[in-house]
């Protein structure tokens, strides 16, 4: 790639995050293959090399340029190998280990021999270039490639299918506004068994946190809804299950935020990005069964699947940026067929924890013939009550046909947790380089007036502008001031005062003294 291109509107979200320092390791996709008996190694090595040559995106990065994140080429994937050490710690350290999103590589591998017969190859990508789909892809190609079966290329790029997907956005957005505008609420706080207010936050964290991990499974198929309710999805119904328990608990009117496929058919053989986070909220009649809920939900879910491109924050003014869009969060995806490799058996773990949960209870759902796989991640500091949880949720789903009215938890709890009260904005008079800061953000939001004390997201400003803004900055003004200053005082006073503090400060010397 000669010339920048623009990263993806799902990218350009994840990379502010990333920029802020929120992240943690949230954004670290481990998947583990093992492989039992005879393998050729080297071969193997080899099929690794050759997806980046199928998948360009494995070998680019994202940097700014001019205010905007691009896709640039960066290294390509890079491929150890570890001829003994105990797995789960090497595991541990490829999850600990950061990404350089800037220069790459974005994608790792590392091939671990546990045994003669039983070797183990660890998959970490960033997800700026992968999601859940991503794994089916990627494993469904080395499969190929490590076979020598015969493999065609996917048509595109992910380059070229983010220009359509940005494309797609601009078309909607007007419509997406206006979709909103009538939808979005607050979520809020959230009531959950043994929920407490973590150390320095709400319940809702603003940035990733440590995170714990509880499992279980429903066996065999959900059951549809009820004779003459209309066809619900086994996501629909497990999204139903969660809102359902969120009403027991004592939200009347819960939000799920779900993570939602952007991918069109043109896409399905690529390695990318392809996701984008939304709030599917509810108002549970109690007299109405969990199926019913259910059908409302479809119904619901087929409006929003059209404007499925346009990420939240540029439809909804005043929206700020946040690791989390709620305290709850749900992804489902159907398992991919387990890979063939050649004279080999092998075991895939599709759902390894990467440490870190993004909001106070994350269920990721992974769907399969044996039966509905729950990984549920959350913030041990916040959350005790994760058994119980999984117990609830559990028989709800078995009993679709319950009057949500009529479900009895274990436990009906009351927020402990104090919320932080937000702050006030300060206002700072003109001085140094005030005027010019009030003419960049005129310019980056098209206004011929802003106040010192308005808001940059009520003014129709997103994480995008944020970025302009800074770039601008540094580049006319030679001042440089981080995401979280927007993000905490999002106003040109807030802005001003930020630098007048930074200005002010005396250096200090290593041993504490001035």
């Amino acid at each position: 790639m000669n010339v920048p291109v623009s990263a993806s509107p799902a990218q350009v979200g994840m990379w502010i995050t990333e920029r802020m320092g929120r992240a943690g390791t949230a954004y670290r996709m481990p998947l583990l293959v093992t492989f039992e008996g005879h393998l050729d190694a080297p071969r193997l090595i080899e099929a690794c090399e050759a997806l980046a040559d199928r998948h360009p995106v494995l070998a680019t990065a994202i940097r700014e340029h001019d205010g905007v994140p691009v896709e640039v080429p960066g290294l390509p994937p890079s491929i150890d190998v570890s001829l003994s050490g105990d797995l789960d710690e090497l595991v541990r350290e490829e999850i600990r280990r950061p990404f350089d999103v800037e220069a790459g590589p974005l994608v790792r591998f590392r091939l671990v021999r546990v045994a003669p017969a039983r070797h183990v190859l660890i998959i970490m990508a960033h997800h700026l270039v992968f999601d859940g789909e991503s794994k089916d892809v990627l494993l469904r190609d080395l499969a190929a490639l490590y076979n020598g079966d015969p493999i065609s290329p996917p048509s595109g790029t992910y380059a070229d299918h983010a220009a359509t997907e940005r494309a797609r956005m601009e078309r909607l957005l007007v419509d997406a506004r206006e979709f909103w505008r009538e939808r979005w609420r607050e979520p809020g706080e959230v009531l959950l068994p043994g929920l407490s207010c973590p150390p320095g936050g709400t319940a809702r964290s603003r940035g990733a946190a440590q995170g714990a991990v509880h499992t279980f499974r429903v066996p065999g198929p959900l059951a549809d809804g009820p004779a003459g309710a209309a066809k619900v999805s086994r996501f629909e119904l497990l999204l139903a299950s969660v809102h359902a328990l969120l009403y027991a608990y004592g939200n009347e009117k819960p939000v799920c935020a779900v993570d939602m496929s952007t991918r069109t058919p043109e896409a399905r053989d690529h390695i990318g990005l392809f996701v984008n986070e939304l709030p599917v909220a509810s108002a549970p009649s109690p007299r109405a069964t969990v199926a019913e809920l259910a059908a409302l939900l479809h119904a619901e879910l087929r409006l929003m699947y059209r404007f499925r491109p346009v990420p939240l924050a540029r439809a909804v003014r005043g929206l700020r940026p946040r690791t989390a869009l709620a305290p709850i969060s749900l992804s489902y995806r159907r398992r991919g067929p387990e890979p063939r490799f050649a004279g080999l058996r092998t075991a895939v773990d599709w759902a390894v924890f990467n440490g870190s949960v993004r909001s106070v209870l994350h269920i990721q759902a992974v769907d399969g013939p044996e039966g509905l796989d729950v990984i549920m991640q959350y913030d041990p500091r916040a959350v005790a009550g994760v058994t119980q949880i999984a117990k609830d949720l559990t028989a709800i789903m078995n009993n679709p046909d319950s009057v949500i009215g009529d479900i009895l938890t274990g436990d009906r709890p009351t927020f402990s947790g104090d919320s932080l009260a937000p702050s006030s904005a300060v206002h700072t008079g003109a001085s140094g380089p005030a005027d010019e800061i009030r003419a960049i953000w005129r310019e980056v939001l098209g206004l011929d007036e802003i106040g010192d004390d308005e808001d940059l997201f009520d003014l129709g400003g997103h994480s995008l502008t944020i970025t302009q803004i800074i770039a601008r900055m540094r580049k006319r003004l030679g001042i440089e001031v981080s995401l979280d200053v927007f993000f905490d005082t999002p106003t040109i006073a807030g802005v001003l005062r930020s630098i007048e503090d930074a200005a002010s400060e005396e250096p200090v010397g290593v041993d504490g003294g001035r």
